[in-house]
């Protein structure tokens, strides 16, 4: 059964051996492709390859930044129970390591994804309204299973899997990407999609989660983001509205 709690004393010698490899390997590539908002903040919450992430330090330092914590889960939460974390300004975060076998491909994420890939960010007040603010929406639309699922890849497509531009080029913020060297590579490389930011497009198409992406969307900023919030609800009610059969007069 997968802990509920971060004891830290409980980290094997090879689970700190898992951290240092993955951090060390991932690292130098996000110096490379990670947003400048990444960068920085991944030093505000001072993660290093040298030892696991402390949840009691991590949420010592988010406390007077953003008033951000972090809700320790097993597994990936229910949509409505994680959007309602959200809306709390709570992230849920697994506290487990994969093993040396799944450095490469793991099925469910572990604390490489949900922490070394997620907090740091968490630390970014810009970023945090967004998260708060897309919590917020879902839980408007809880008892409403298709406005989840549109939520979902809301989600899926601009904190998990997004672009940023920055500088003139183009950069990572998307925690899909950020936890992986596979991912890292492809989205910028030629073999994929890179698009525009288009809330209507995004909200109707499909992903998986078994394969590398395929189709990225680039924002210009998480003002931008918290912004289209707005356009996301408004989507949200017009959708609500057509499914509203009006009877004829007889």
């Amino acid at each position: 059964m997968r802990p509920t709690e971060q004891i830290y004393s409980d980290y094997t010698t090879e689970d700190f051996h898992v951290w240092k490899t993955l951090y060390d390997r991932q690292m130098p590539l996000l110096k490379q492709y990670a947003c400048q908002a990444h960068l920085k903040a991944v030093d505000t919450v001072e993660f290093n390859g040298e030892r696991i992430p402390n949840f009691e330090n991590i949420k010592s330092i988010l406390a007077p930044l953003t008033g951000w914590s972090i809700h320790v889960v097993p597994c990936i939460s229910p949509a409505r129970e994680f959007f309602g974390f959200l809306s709390r300004k709570q992230f849920t975060a697994t506290c487990w390591v994969r093993t040396m076998a799944q450095l490469d491909y793991i099925e469910e994420p572990d604390m490489f994804h949900d922490v070394f890939a997620h907090i740091p960010l968490i630390s970014d007040p810009s970023y945090c309204r967004f998260l708060e603010g897309l919590g917020a929406l879902a839980l408007e639309h809880a008892d409403d299973e298709e406005a989840l699922e549109m939520i979902g890849r809301f989600y899926w497509f601009t904190i998990e899997f997004g672009l940023i531009r920055e500088n003139g080029g183009l950069k990572i913020y998307g925690a899909g990407i950020m936890s992986s060297s596979g991912e890292t590579k492809h989205c910028m490389g030629p073999d994929c999609i890179r698009k525009d930011y288009d809330i209507r497009e995004i909200i109707n198409t499909p992903y998986r989660n078994d394969i590398i992406q395929d189709t990225y969307y680039i924002v210009e900023s998480f003002d931008q983001l918290y912004h289209s919030l707005d356009d996301v609800r408004a989507l949200m009610a017009a959708r609500s509205e057509k499914s509203i059969s009006i009877p004829g007069n007889k």
